[in-house]
């Protein structure tokens, strides 16, 4: 498993892609955005391997993050493995673009760079528990709503990369939950913390960012983040304050759990760049609305 650091808006760290070799040719988790393509391209031939090597592409989800640059590989012949609910947005990518571009306005293209729509017959639909025989590789799909409605989590070799539904972690530091809009849900976040726990995998490997091997303790520490940043925003939403009002009071709650956790001024950068605090209010604000309207 080789870990490739896309080095997003010049950051270490701070998004992965992975690269499993099998006899087969290879095969990549995670894409990164288009932005980081030419990072990816050059790191792909740092390992001997050109973009046309690449037929089997995995995704846990797809946010722009970790999805973004999918259809160049669609474009060089690959096949894109994704979540049912996540396969019509690459098959036409319009809508999830106007959003983000409507949230990042004239930041978009150096931010995320490019989407384009995936041919039909390219995107495979996965279910949960659903196996998939590379070569000599075998992978399994789970599930794990929470983070988005349309996530799974990769069980390979005994590992679990596990995209965002267990957080973001910038090397020793503390984990944290990612909380973007639209389709946050604390409930099955839960759930999904649990089926990971019940794999017993050797190890997670994280999006943002690498590998973690305390995987109970992080587990744990990330469900009463997760609550504790979910039962900071409750009385905000109630109160009918807008995202844009509570941001800067969410940052400092957050910069003080983490600055007392040990992270240092230039891990607090890392963490907001791979997690924007902004993301998590609006985030979890919408889950507080849907709980709401449920009643």
């Amino acid at each position: 498993m080789q870990v490739i650091d896309l080095h997003f808006q010049g950051i270490p760290n701070a998004i992965a892609a992975y690269l499993v070799e099998t006899d087969a040719g290879p095969i990549l988790i995670e894409t990164g955005p288009h932005s980081t393509l030419p990072r990816l391209e050059t790191e792909l031939s740092k390992l001997g391997y050109v973009l046309e090597d690449i037929q089997h592409v995995f995704l846990t989800h797809i946010h722009l993050d970790h999805a973004g640059a999918a259809w160049a590989f669609a474009q060089k012949g690959a096949s894109i493995y994704v979540h049912p609910v996540g396969l019509p947005h690459l098959e036409n990518p319009d809508k999830l673009m106007a959003s983000a571009r409507r949230i990042y306005k004239n930041d978009m293209d150096r931010l995320w760079g490019q989407m384009k729509a995936i041919p039909t017959a390219q995107l495979k639909a996965v279910e949960h528990e659903a196996r998939f025989q590379i070569g000599n590789k075998s992978l399994r799909a789970l599930h794990t709503p929470g983070h988005a409605s349309h996530h799974i989590a990769w069980v390979i070799d005994g590992q679990i990369i596990a995209g965002d539904v267990a957080g973001v972690r910038m090397g020793d530091g503390p984990v944290v939950p990612p909380c973007p809009p639209p389709d946050i849900n604390v409930e099955d976040w839960e759930r999904s913390i649990q089926i990971l726990l019940a794999e017993a995998p050797e190890q997670l490997l994280l999006t943002h960012f690498g590998a973690v091997r305390d995987i109970e303790t992080h587990l744990e520490a990330l469900k009463v983040e997760l609550r504790a940043w979910a039962n900071w925003i409750k009385p905000h939403y109630l109160q009918g304050n807008t995202p844009k009002e509570v941001t800067p009071a969410f940052q400092a709650f957050i910069q003080e759990r983490l600055v007392r956790k040990g992270v240092s001024e230039k891990g607090l950068q890392q963490y907001e760049i791979a997690n924007p605090s902004w993301m998590s209010v609006a985030g979890l604000m919408r889950y507080w609305h849907k709980k709401n309207q449920d009643r």
